[in-house]
């Protein structure tokens, strides 16, 4: 069983996180059978953007990242708190984990800045949000990450990261075809009615 850790911060955005617990799921029940998924935070009750709550399964402190094979991370908004979190120590390690480990990191929109912050991005390929005024590219870049601004996922290695919410769920299948294999990934994304 291939095994994902959904890695929440408080101020999440709560579709960003749906699609990799959609699609994982997805595959567990009508793809080949080999996916699951485990949520887990730095506090017992995880506020999203919008107001909406979750209550992750697991703890930070006891996330063992040998348990896993991959680390999902939705992105969030400052308003809402996101990076005081997302900016931890204890958040910053477990990427760093991963990343030692050669695991995959999957991430949307925002969720790139605490990858770069933690310096597994420094001279690798990434993006970040798109839009605005190029803030947070900017802020990708001084963090020493190569910005491909204009590409909506970037793959660098073991790194997924992506330009804005619209890629969630293309981000979702590129996890589960480099956990699984590509003709399930497309079987799955078939049966979802993509």
């Amino acid at each position: 069983m291939k095994k994902v850790l959904l890695l929440l911060a408080n101020g999440f955005e709560a579709v960003e996180a749906s699609v990799f617990t959609d699609v994982i799921g997805w595959n567990k029940l009508e793809g080949d059978g080999t996916t699951d998924l485990i949520t887990v935070g730095l506090r017992d009750k995880i506020k999203c953007t919008w107001n909406f709550t979750v209550i992750p399964e697991m703890h930070i402190s006891e996330a063992n990242i040998d348990d896993f094979d991959a680390l999902a991370i939705p992105g969030g908004y400052e308003e809402a708190g996101f990076y005081e979190e997302a900016y931890s120590e204890d958040f910053l390690n477990l990427i760093r984990e991963f990343d030692r480990a050669e695991k995959i990191i999957a991430s949307i929109c925002v969720a790139a800045l605490p990858i770069g912050k933690s310096g597994v991005l420094v001279g690798r390929n990434a993006t970040t949000y798109n839009l605005g005024n190029g803030k947070r590219q900017k802020q990708l870049s001084e963090f020493g990450a190569n910005v491909l601004g204009h590409e909506p996922i970037v793959v660098d290695k073991n790194i997924i990261t992506s330009y804005n919410p619209s890629t969630a769920f293309d981000v979702a299948f590129k996890l589960l075809e480099m956990l699984t294999s590509k003709e399930n990934c497309s079987n799955v994304k078939k049966l979802m009615g993509f």
